[in-house]
Formats: structure tokens, sequence, C-alpha cells
């Protein structure tokens, strides 16, 4: 399915399915409490051809009412409420509701869609609850959906989706892994790694997607900021119910987004009587692209590795890349502690590192 499908709609088999989550959960020695009786029940539905187009909105005949709102913050959304709607379900409300999401500048690129519930189906697909696309997200606007989801939490996840839509973890999609910060704190490489999460899987993994365990921990952060402490997870796999660490990096995420990673530099000179091997400690908090460059002195035939933090595990050594240079490129996949050791061999002299980092 297209990485762009964010779908959320009615439970099927919902007692089977909560009652396998909550045994789970039981035997999954994650340290977070999940709720026993959760208020909501929702799942997916993510047969091919349900996901949200902008050419399906432009087709449809659904009145509409609302456009460039102005909310109490200053701050102008984009929302369009059906006509099918009763009218104190006013654009206005939604937009003030969406305002007070916790967000960052991707608000001023939403365009929301409010519609009763049968036109979220045609819109995202049958049994559908809500979808999000590139910009445009659709969600009910009937007080209570399906299964005791309320139209809050639907909106909820869905702008969780846009925020990761406007947000980077490079080398992957943020959209599929989820931001930086929180992909990092919640282990979402090695999960991958080990097959435990499958990024952008709208289909049968779709409990193990870290994109949507993303869009739902955001739900649960702005309910927290409003004192809402019910903590709903009947979708996704109880793996992924966030810690306080976990919350507090959603949070960062949103608030103080990663854009780029750092740059140290370390530099030794090597002598006859120095120690022949040089261990530099590198703190690596965050996932993502690593590089290491080492200029060696002339006749330098030094070896340069990256190990773990444990100073045995050989990660990777590095290779020439110029007649004075060698490198390392690599990715940091869960390990917070790392070390590049220099062993010296041949000419003496300076050697200069520099790391990449995420």
């Amino acid at each position: 399915m297209a990485p762009s499908r964010r779908l959320i709609a009615s439970l099927l088999a919902g007692a089977l399915l909560l009652a396998a989550l909550v045994a789970a959960a039981r035997g999954s020695g994650a340290s977070a409490v999940l709720p026993v009786q959760p208020l909501s029940a929702r799942s997916i539905d993510a047969q091919p051809g349900t996901a949200l187009r902008s050419d399906r909105i432009a087709r449809t005949a659904i009145e509409w009412r609302g456009g460039a709102i102005t909310a109490s913050t200053g701050e102008v959304v984009n929302v369009f409420v059906s006509d099918a709607l009763p009218v104190e379900s006013t654009p206005e409300s939604w937009a003030e509701f969406i305002a007070k999401l916790t967000h960052g500048p991707e608000l001023s690129r939403l365009t929301a869609y409010i519609v009763a519930l049968d036109e979220v189906q045609d819109l995202c697909g049958a049994r559908a609850l809500g979808c999000y696309s590139r910009d445009q997200m659709v969600a009910p606007g009937e007080g209570a959906a399906i299964d005791a989801s309320t139209s809050e939490e639907v909106v909820r996840h869905e702008y969780g989706h846009h925020v990761a839509e406007h947000r980077l973890n490079a080398p992957w999609r943020a959209i599929d892994w989820g931001p930086k910060h929180w992909a990092s704190a919640a282990a979402v490489c090695p999960r991958v790694s080990r097959r435990e999460a499958f990024p952008g899987d709208e289909g049968q993994n779709y409990s193990q997607n870290p994109g949507e365990a993303w869009a739902e921990v955001y739900r649960l952060t702005d309910e927290r900021k409003l004192g809402i402490t019910t903590a709903t997870w009947p979708i996704i796999a109880p793996a992924f119910f966030p810690d306080e660490v976990a919350l507090q990096a959603a949070e960062r995420d949103v608030l103080q987004p990663w854009t780029a990673g750092r740059v140290v530099a370390f530099r030794r000179t090597f002598a006859k009587k120095s120690p022949k091997v040089w261990w530099i400690p590198l703190s690596t908090p965050l996932d993502g692209d690593l590089r290491i460059t080492a200029a060696l002195p002339g006749a330098g035939l030094h070896e340069v590795a990256l190990v773990g933090g444990d100073r045995s595990t050989v990660i990777r050594r590095a290779q020439w890349v110029g007649q004075r240079s060698k490198q390392i490129t690599t990715t940091v996949c869960g390990q917070r502690s790392l070390f590049v050791r220099v062993t010296q061999s041949g000419g003496l002299g300076r050697v200069r590192v520099s790391a990449s980092t995420p």
C-alpha cells in the first residue's frame, strides 16, 4: 500500500483483539502499565484503493462551509465542514480545536475536512473513521464515532501524521518511521532489524507500523496536556505503548524538531613515547547516519575502527578514501555510546578525527 495511506476504521472482532492485546501486554515485560478496559476500540481498513486522494475531494458532491479561519491563537486554520453535519458543528469550532493541538509551523499547511461518517467512508474507504495524505485530513464531526472512538481522537491521530509529514528522520521517512527523537526513544531501528516493526505497512502488520504508533503516541501526548489520562491503546502493539521518555521525546519532535546532525572534531599527536591506542568516546542519543573521517600523518598506516560501548565489539573498520584519509560510514541503530579507536602504525604525527553524528 502507498506510504501516504493513513486510515483508521471500525474494529473487527473487537473483543478478541482487545483480549489478545491485553494478554500480550502482560507478557511483554514493558514497564508501562496498559489499561485493562480501554474506552475505545479501533482498527484499520487497509484495502487497496481506500487512500485519501485530492481528486476524490475535488470530485465529491459534498457541500462545504468554511475556509481559512482565524482561531483565538491568531493562527489561520483551513477547515471545511460538510453541510451534512448539524449547524452546531462549525468551521470556527473545529479551527479552534485544531489550533489548540500541540503543533508547530506545519499547522498553516493543513486543510481539514470535517464530514459525516458516511462521507468519511466515501472519501477514505469502507469502514474508515478518518484518513490523511499530503496536508489533507478527513475526520468525522459527529460526536462519538464507531466503537466509541470520538471525533477528537480521530483528529488528534490524523494530525499526528501531519506532524510526521513535516519532520525529518534521515535516512528514513518520518511519515513511516516516526520523527527522529521519538523513533530513537522507541527503538524503531532495532525493532525493524529484528522484524518487530514494519514501517509503512498499513495492512497485515498495521499494529507494528511505527508510523501508526507515532500517530497514537502523538494523540496521547496531546491528551495528557489536557489532563486526559484514559490512555486507550487498542490498535497498536503493546510494545509501542509510550513510557515517560517516549512521551517527552514525542513532544520535543513537535516543538523542537530535529533538523540536522552535529559534527565534532578531535585531534591528537602520536609521538615516540605516546600510547599507541587512542580511544575517542562518542555519544549517540539518536539513530541515523554516522560518518567518521580520520586524517592521518604522512606514512601513517593507522587502523581506525568504530567500536561498541563495551570497547571490544568492532562494528566497522575504516577504509582508505584518499592518500592520508580513512572513513567509516554506517548507521546508528540503538547504540547510545560508541568509541572510535585509532591504533598508531607507521608514521608519527598529528591525527585529526571528525565525527558526523545524527
